[in-house]
């Protein structure tokens, strides 16, 4: 679909605009220029600031659809102007492209990945539930369906951590550890196949211990404590019994006062990467909350997308960790998997259900710019939007009546039916680091192979992000680099000791 937009001239409006046009139109061009291309819709934007009114037409196919808005903009700075006048035009836009298409997109306007983030922004500003509804509602064109459950997990998470707001005076700690036993072609996510690389871990976990050491002893020296320490990657458990035992000794030795870390993740989500040694050093370290991923119980599907573990394994693996008495287990589910439609994932929740694991993070498949998935979309063949919309009510279904509650969420760009991916839990078993990673109330300092580091201004909330390299060779060459360069920063943040 080429699309061309008139009475806009500023540049800062293409992005957002390409983003909504995305949600209706698996391809779609954006011209804001006259252009040679044969134009299939003409938009016209007309701006009248006497009386704050904002007009949008829409033709196309020799039909014709407007939409009008009247709003003051109350903004003095010339940041906050632009923010109120995008907001106006995707407004308008987004509703003449539901009469266009007939499409009706539940989230409205919003494209980014944390939408309960706001929420939690205008409960921190002191409005009222009613009063973020209906700027949500008319402003935002989100939807009450999709509201609800935002209210719904700003109040779960600040029932399971009451001190949310207030966590500046403390950090968390993401370790990334880049290998797998093979890669998903849906991941974009640091990962490097284990097998014949073992001194590039051994190099890796040498400058990973460094790390820790660096962080833990600046950590000491200001009195700053770790709320939560999660082990991400690729998969955590790829590497051996032995060098899992020496790394959690070492998180032991260097860090300040483990004992009072709130929670620690080990994602172990290869079953194929899960042994009764490995379960023993976790066990071991009191380490006993981890993830077990099954994304699907079918078995096509698991090859398909190049995950080399069998069905039979996941069960097998997540009795022999309740066996060896690891008490809390996180499972991730995918919707919208290539040749799954509501028949497959209904068998999924059926297995799931035998299970029964203390939460389930759901995710709606997403075509991530870099993935295997992507690069040949014309293989994996995936399921038509009303089948994906299908899928995710029979997910919301299956959870309530299985006594699971929604406690955080996210959006992916290019994500099936512009849906969402949802974590629920059972009471008492929410994840501390998901919610403190999603509302970005807190300092998270990453370390190892492609870890970010977030590090949020404890006064003004801004964020500085910081990454390490994402492959094995530039972060064992430079690891010392990227240490010292996230101190100085960490300092700038926090102050000189």
């Amino acid at each position: 679909m080429r699309i061309q937009i008139s009475g806009i001239n500023d540049e800062r409006f293409m992005r957002p605009l390409q983003l909504i046009s995305n949600l209706f139109f698996e391809e779609a061009e954006i011209f804001l220029k006259p252009s040679e291309h044969d134009i299939e819709a003409l938009f016209n934007f007309e701006f009248r600031q006497s009386d704050f009114r904002l007009a949008c037409e829409l033709k196309a196919e020799g039909k014709t659809y407007e939409a009008f808005l009247e709003k003051s903009f109350t903004a003095t700075d010339e940041k906050e102007q632009f923010k109120q006048m995008k907001q106006a035009v995707l407004n308008v836009y987004v509703t003449v492209l539901q009469q266009y298409t007939g499409i009706t997109q539940k989230w409205g306007i919003l494209t980014g990945v944390r939408p309960t983030k706001l929420f939690h922004k205008k409960k921190l500003e002191g409005r009222k539930n009613e009063e973020i509804y209906k700027q949500l509602k008319e402003d935002l064109l989100v939807s009450n369906e999709k509201i609800r459950i935002m209210e719904q997990i700003v109040e779960k998470q600040l029932t399971v951590v009451p001190d949310l707001y207030n966590l500046t005076k403390e950090v968390s700690i993401y370790i990334g550890i880049p290998f797998c036993p093979t890669k998903c072609a849906y991941c974009t996510f640091p990962a490097y196949a284990i097998g014949g690389k073992q001194g590039k871990v051994d190099s890796f976990l040498g400058g990973l211990h460094y790390e820790m050491r660096m962080i833990g002893e600046w950590l000491k020296e200001r009195g700053i404590n770790i709320t939560t320490v999660y082990y991400g990657g690729g998969t955590p458990t790829s590497i051996t019994a032995e060098e899992m035992d020496m790394l959690y000794e070492e998180m032991y030795t260097s860090f300040p006062n483990v004992d009072r870390i709130r929670e620690i993740t080990v994602e172990a989500g290869r079953p194929d990467t899960i042994t009764r040694e490995k379960l023993n050093v976790l066990k071991k370290w009191n380490i006993d909350r981890i993830s077990i991923n099954p994304q699907s119980y079918i078995q096509e599907t698991l090859k398909a997308i190049g995950r080399h573990h069998t069905v039979e394994e996941t069960i097998e693996k997540f009795h022999l960790a309740r066996e060896m008495g690891i008490n809390n287990i996180n499972m991730d589910l995918i919707i919208g998997l290539p040749g799954e439609g509501l028949k497959e994932f209904e068998f999924t929740l059926e297995e799931t259900a035998k299970l029964m694991p203390e939460s389930l993070t759901v995710h709606t498949l997403s075509f991530k710019r870099a993935s295997e998935m992507t690069k040949n979309k014309e293989k994996y063949k995936v399921a038509e939007r009303s089948e994906v919309e299908k899928m995710m009510n029979k997910a919301v279904e299956w959870t309530k009546a299985n006594h699971y509650e929604p406690y955080y969420l996210y959006r992916q760009k290019n994500i099936l039916g512009n849906l969402e991916n949802v974590g629920y839990s059972r009471k008492g078993y929410e994840s501390i680091y998901n919610i403190i990673i999603m509302e970005e109330m807190q300092t998270i300092i990453g370390l190892g192979c492609g870890a970010s580091s977030k590090l949020i201004d404890p006064v003004s909330r801004e964020i500085t992000h910081f990454a390490n390299p994402k492959d094995p060779k530039s972060y064992n060459d430079g690891f010392k680099h990227y240490t010292n360069e996230k101190i100085k920063l960490l300092n700038a943040l926090y102050g000189e000791n």
